[in-house]
């Protein structure tokens, strides 16, 4: 089975034509100030990998391609608030004193 990727960025860029997406494979690296190599590795990063694309790049990937903040991601890191951190925190450090 295919491990999901970890951004929708292949899925944005195939719904363009073929003629706006050869343009765009050219033009989003240029855009992002770097190499088509990286561009393409961002786009093959997997869920599970620990690489990961700064978040000014992405910011401006959901920008390029229409998105809202946070839809380009194909998961959503999970997260306590931290109020809940902390108050866990002040409970185990009052069990260990």
């Amino acid at each position: 089975m295919k491990e999901q990727r970890k951004y929708k960025i292949d899925e944005a860029i195939r719904q363009l034509n073929l003629p706006n997406y050869k343009a765009a494979l050219r033009i989003i690296p240029r855009e992002l100030g770097i190499a088509s190599n990286t561009f393409h590795n961002y786009r093959k990063l997997k869920v599970t990998d620990k690489a990961d694309i700064p978040y000014e790049m992405v910011r401006k990937l959901e920008i390029m391609f229409k998105m809202k903040i946070g839809e380009l991601a194909n998961s959503q890191p999970c997260c306590d608030d931290l109020t809940v951190l902390i108050t866990e925190y002040h409970n185990l450090e009052s069990v260990s004193a």
